[in-house]
């Protein structure tokens, strides 16, 4: 059964397909770096109405980690964002982030959207939207000095963006756009870096760069990284863990333990061929709300996110 008295977990031993739970496969014990864990979640339950999105999941974040949240639409990938910025609350079960109940506007808490094309008209710079991480979860705006510029002007530099701070916004590319959104996300300096979909609508060279600069913070501040995607194989070098959310059930675990046939099969209740192709991961046969548009998750009302702000069983 899955045990919280150690927050992370042991290197991933492989179970057979029959042993899988109802709710969730959840990690061991394992050495890990030192630190209480960033996102520590205990058997939380999420349920809008009467679908329970989630049930009993129970997952510790490390500091640095690297965890992709997978799943089809509608799985609860996107609520469990919302959970963890404090605008959601559990149905049952616990949460904390950096060892505090989350709360709206936590600098210790950073949030990289989903890319969407700016108007080309609108009246805003690139160093005005990164500047929203400094104010953006206070009302008003943030008045100008030169504590503000020079942090601002540091984020920009530390993803390579200072050479089009000062140009519109809706003329940036996508990849331009994004970077902007990195910076904005890392002016508060935290702790834990939330990304809804950071590659939607990229190219392959844009999503090569901006996953380099989302892996560089974590490794040169021990960031912890909490990765919602529909597409795993860009991000794969760079991912610790996966958790995978289907139907309520859940499973966390190294890569090669989850992206199975035999895992992911259990969980979908259905036959899933996983085939690895030139280092490539490709999902064979999941239902069709698996293989819906990106950006379609969780349907349940809608709410708007501030863009400032090893592998063990047991019956449950």
């Amino acid at each position: 059964m899955t045990t919280l008295d150690h927050p992370y977990p042991k290197p991933p031993r492989r179970v057979p397909p029959e042993a899988v739970v109802e709710h969730g496969q959840g990690p061991d014990d394992a050495a890990a770096p030192s630190g209480p864990p960033t996102v520590r979640l205990a058997d939380a339950t999420l349920r809008f109405g009467a679908r329970e999105l989630w049930t009993r999941l129970s997952v510790d974040v490390a500091p640095g980690e690297f965890l992709a949240v997978l799943g089809p639409n509608g799985a609860g990938k996107t609520s469990l964002i919302k959970v963890l910025l404090g605008l959601t609350p559990l149905s049952a079960g616990s949460v904390t982030v950096c060892g505090q109940i989350p709360r709206r506007g936590s600098t210790r808490v950073g949030y990289v959207p989903q890319q969407k094309a700016f108007d080309r008209d609108l009246p805003l710079r690139g160093r005005d939207l990164v500047a929203l991480g400094h104010d953006g979860h206070r009302l008003g705006t943030g008045l100008p000095s030169r504590a503000r510029r020079a942090r601002v002007d540091a984020a920009l530099a530390a993803v390579g963006a200072l050479d089009y701070a000062d140009a519109p916004l809706g003329l940036l590319s996508g990849g331009e756009q994004q970077r902007l959104r990195i910076a904005q996300a890392l002016l508060g300096d935290p702790q834990l870096l939330l990304c809804d979909e950071p590659l939607l609508s990229l190219d392959l060279h844009h999503q090569r760069a901006v996953t380099s600069l989302i892996d560089a913070r974590r490794r040169a501040a021990a960031t912890s990284i909490l990765f919602v995607t529909h597409e795993v194989n860009p991000i794969l070098p760079l991912v610790d863990r996966i958790l995978y959310l289907v139907g309520g059930r859940w499973a966390i675990g190294h890569p090669d333990e989850i992206m199975t046939s035999e895992r992911l099969s259990t969980l979908y209740r259905t036959d899933i061929d996983v085939l690895r192709v030139r280092g490539r991961i490709v999902v064979v046969g999941a239902p069709e709300g698996a293989l819906a548009a990106p950006g379609d998750d969780d349907h349940h009302p809608a709410e708007t996110i501030p863009t400032s702000a090893g592998i063990t069983t047991g019956r449950r």
